[in-house]
């Protein structure tokens, strides 16, 4: 069984996949009377190739078990995918960077509640896994013509267990 190490989620990790979408060390803007305090910018949209638009989703992420087999990949080559959860529970995310799938270059991460991922265009990744229990998220994507999604399976099935968590 291969095993695919699980990192923790941070801005510098994750920076060749896209972005970290959190509220630490984001632009803080006081806002409606000063009510309100907007969380600026928080990640790169980008879905207009080909005539694209921007689409808000919601995703019901049905819990995954540990040990988890991946034995596939999926790309956005058309525009980015941010993915930002509606609870505080971890779920894990399997990336590898755009162009052609470098299955050596497959990396893990544990991401805690409260923190999103965005997808940059052409970023190979796997669909959702939320782990524990049932998850909603917010997920902005591309909507309009062209094909915007590409899935390779592996040469080589990677597993995602507990202990191969840090």
């Amino acid at each position: 069984m291969k095993k695919l190490a699980i990192a923790p989620l941070t801005r510098a990790a994750f920076k060749p996949f896209g972005d970290v979408i959190e509220l630490d060390g984001a632009k803080q803007i006081p806002i409606n009377l000063g009510t309100t305090i907007r969380y600026h910018d928080l990640a790169n949209i980008d879905v207009e190739d080909e005539g694209g638009r921007p689409l808000v989703n919601l995703f019901r992420g049905q819990p995954r078990a540990l040990p988890f087999e991946v034995t596939m990949l999926e790309r956005h080559p058309l525009g980015s995918q941010a993915f930002i959860p509606l609870n505080d529970k971890p779920y894990l995310v399997v990336v590898a960077p755009a162009g052609d799938l470098d299955e050596k270059e497959i990396r893990a991460f544990v991401i805690r509640g409260w923190q999103g991922v965005n997808y940059a265009k052409g970023v190979w990744h796997h669909p959702l896994i939320a782990l524990d229990q049932v998850s909603d998220f917010i997920v902005v994507d591309r909507g309009g013509e062209g094909h915007n999604l590409h899935e390779q399976d592996l040469h080589e099935s990677l597993w995602l267990t507990g202990d191969a968590m840090r």
